[in-house]
């Protein structure tokens, strides 16, 4: 009880008054926004410690913010992955499909095709450039905001659609919500409903890897306000105790749908700072640049692959868009703030560089645009023809009873049995076929 007892009373009559601290955001709808108050360091001004080095080397870069492009739109300082033009030109290719895939599915939401869709707008290089930087082959442990590592994988686009629609097409046969894909092909492991629990299992999973002496290592992503779950503590842990070959990704866009990054701790240290405390290795990332987060996931992927151990690396970025089609942000912050954000847009920096590298230009830019829209509808009819939400192209009922047993064990094929007659006379007016 927080109550003092009676006897008490006056015991602390001249003690100052305990205050509750309680997170405010600095900006909310209507204000005018200025975010002086963010640090952003020079562009290569970071070091780049071994890849081998001790965790404790890195404690400097857990409060910095790693940089590799600068306001001259050019590659600085030694964190710099020098990836060749071709490359880049694929990762600026993911990045346009990824955005035209997130307005065709959002506006598939609001045409009543789906019931549910989530953007990753403004944060495509935390997911796609960071996917470019492991082995296609390692296995990955999304959050709900990774298409872009399906799609930098190659993923087909109408299964991904087939999924977001749940229709007779959807491999998961309709048991999961729309975004929530999986694909063993791909390495991409099941997306789960629930806050941080993907944190545990890869940790779990890349121990595993270790003590079958494979190869793979594990990546896993959570947003900042997930850190505050039990969960991400644990593969925390874990991670450091075991020296578990694994990445933790966290995704600091500054909102947990209405609950701004205070809420989850940013108010008093940077969420890489929570790796000092678990002996983990710590890199802050400027997520919008990305050369900078296809470096740090590649450091780590190869610190994880010498069996130096495991690194926290949040990537500092901004959703720019609602948390979801469910989500209003105008309701919780001001609408000046995606404009103002001082990092940027990732896209937009990537193009630039290309363009001040001489191998890129708008021209160029707008029909890879156009081709990338192109190329979404198409997926998008194609997946139509297995059905949308409510027209009833669903799976077969029967499915239901599928994927749970190796053998069905003979309880479960009568009910089976029962439910598909009684699923038969329903749609026959009654009347047993």
């Amino acid at each position: 009880m927080a109550d003092r007892p009676d006897a008490d009373s006056e015991a602390g009559a001249n003690k100052p008054a305990l205050r509750l601290h309680v997170p405010e955001p600095k900006f909310r709808p209507g204000d005018t926004v200025d975010f002086s108050h963010v640090p952003i360091s020079e562009a290569g001004k970071q070091p780049r410690p071994d890849e081998a080095c001790d965790a404790r080397e890195t404690e400097g870069l857990c409060y910095d913010l790693i940089r590799v492009l600068g306001d001259d739109d050019k590659a600085h300082g030694p964190w710099d992955p020098k990836l060749d033009p071709e490359t880049l030109r694929a990762m600026l290719g993911h990045f346009a499909l990824v955005r035209a895939f997130d307005e065709r599915m959002f506006r598939g939401q609001r045409q009543g095709k789906t019931s549910f869709y989530m953007k990753c707008t403004g944060e495509e290089a935390t997911s796609v450039a960071a996917a470019m930087a492991l082995a296609s082959d390692d296995m990955v442990f999304p959050s709900y905001r990774q298409q872009g590592v399906l799609i930098a994988r190659g993923y087909d686009l109408v299964e991904m659609i087939n999924q977001i629609y749940s229709n007779k097409g959807d491999k998961l046969k309709g048991r999961q919500l729309p975004i929530m894909y999986s694909s063993r092909e791909h390495s991409f492991f099941s997306i789960s409903g629930n806050l941080a629990t993907q944190t545990p299992q890869a940790v779990g999973w890349a121990m595993a890897s270790a003590i079958k002496g494979d190869t793979r290592i594990a990546a896993t992503w959570v947003g900042e306000g997930s850190t505050a779950e039990g969960d991400f503590h644990s593969a925390c842990t874990f991670a450091t105790v075991y020296n578990a070959p694994v990445i933790l990704n966290v995704i600091n866009n500054q909102w947990a749908i209405s609950s701004f990054s205070g809420f989850a701790g940013a108010e008093r240290t940077t969420f890489a700072a929570r790796a000092l405390g678990y002996g983990l290795a710590g890199l802050r990332v400027d997520g919008n640049d990305a050369l900078a987060v296809y470096a740090a996931q590649r450091w780590a992927a190869n610190r994880a692959r010498a069996n130096a151990g495991p690194t926290l690396i949040e990537y500092f970025t901004y959703r720019a868009e609602g948390h979801s089609t469910s989500d209003d942000p105008a309701g919780y912050r001001s609408a000046q703030e995606r404009d103002e954000w001082p990092l940027g847009d990732p896209v937009t920096r990537l193009k630039d560089h290309l363009i001040a590298l001489g191998e890129w230009d708008e021209d160029r830019q707008a029909e890879m645009d156009r081709k990338a829209a192109e190329r979404v509808k198409a997926a998008t009819k194609e997946a139509e023809k297995n059905g949308i939400l409510g027209h009833g192209m669903h799976q077969p009922f029967r499915t239901m009873f599928e994927d749970v047993f190796e053998e069905l064990p003979w309880h479960l094929k009568e009910q089976a049995e029962q439910a598909t007659r009684e699923r038969l006379i329903k749609f026959n007016g009654g009347r047993p076929q």
